[in-house]
């Protein structure tokens, strides 16, 4: 049977609607909650909008670090840059591969880089100038521990992080990580980050401390998002300063 026809098939088949079961860390340990199909597309669709107001365009090409346990937005941000028809390369984003994001980014030349690590980045500065190599990317969405680094070497750097299950990614006004209020209630108790599901998921979680330091900033963002901005301690510093 050829591939289309397998293809075809498959998508009459019974899918079950649970598509992940997402783990994260807490204040009182690790957490566990259910991710259905449907709540996936939502949270993709989510991306695709975030990665639009970067500038991301069909043409453009991208090289993403990630690792497999972190599925839950991978697979997302994947989505969102199939749906932008941007062709984009994978490198895991623990430090003993920083050869293969060495080799992506040669071979691609990308316009946009997405989940870079600080280990990573401790990896690539043996054999690298980190400022050299991803100055030219016209996007750089970095973790929390690299985006100081790569500030301070001169890459124009916005912050992405996980957010217990959710996903906070910084527009290119840089003043906090926007997360989808559609879906996520996030907030601050004692300058720690809380979080609780939307009515809108399945998986129920009551508000829950994430033992994440930093605050959250609430009102239309100069982008025009009305989502709330998370703002970590961690990367205090440089989330609050476009410079």
């Amino acid at each position: 049977m050829a591939r289309a026809d397998t293809l075809a098939r498959a998508k009459e088949l019974d899918r079950p609607e649970l598509a992940y079961l997402v783990r994260f860390p807490a204040a009182d340990g690790m957490k566990d909650m259910e991710l259905t199909w449907a709540e996936l597309a939502r949270d993709t669709n989510w991306v695709t909008e975030r990665l639009r107001g970067h500038g991301l365009a069909a043409g453009q090409r991208a090289l993403l670090t990630t690792s497999g346990f972190e599925g839950f937005w991978g697979h997302t941000v994947i989505g969102a840059l199939r749906a932008l028809r941007v062709p984009y390369g994978i490198a895991e984003a623990m430090g003993w591969d920083h050869r293969r994001t060495a080799v992506f980014h040669r071979e691609l030349d990308p316009d946009v880089v997405i989940g870079l690590s600080a280990e990573t980045l401790e990896g690539l500065a043996g054999s690298a100038d980190i400022g050299e190599m991803f100055r030219s990317a016209s996007v750089v969405l970095a973790r929390p521990a690299a985006v100081p680094l790569l500030r301070g070497a001169g890459v124009s750097a916005c912050l992405m992080s996980a957010v217990g299950p959710a996903l906070a990614l910084e527009c290119p006004e840089r003043c906090g990580a926007h997360v989808n209020a559609a879906e996520w209630r996030v907030g601050e108790r004692d300058g720690q980050l809380v979080i609780a599901a939307g009515e809108v998921r399945r998986s129920r979680l009551a508000e829950t401390p994430l033992g994440i330091a930093g605050r959250v900033e609430t009102g239309r963002c100069a982008c025009g998002s009305e989502d709330p901005r998370v703002l970590l301690a961690q990367a205090g510093a440089t989330s609050s300063s476009r410079s």
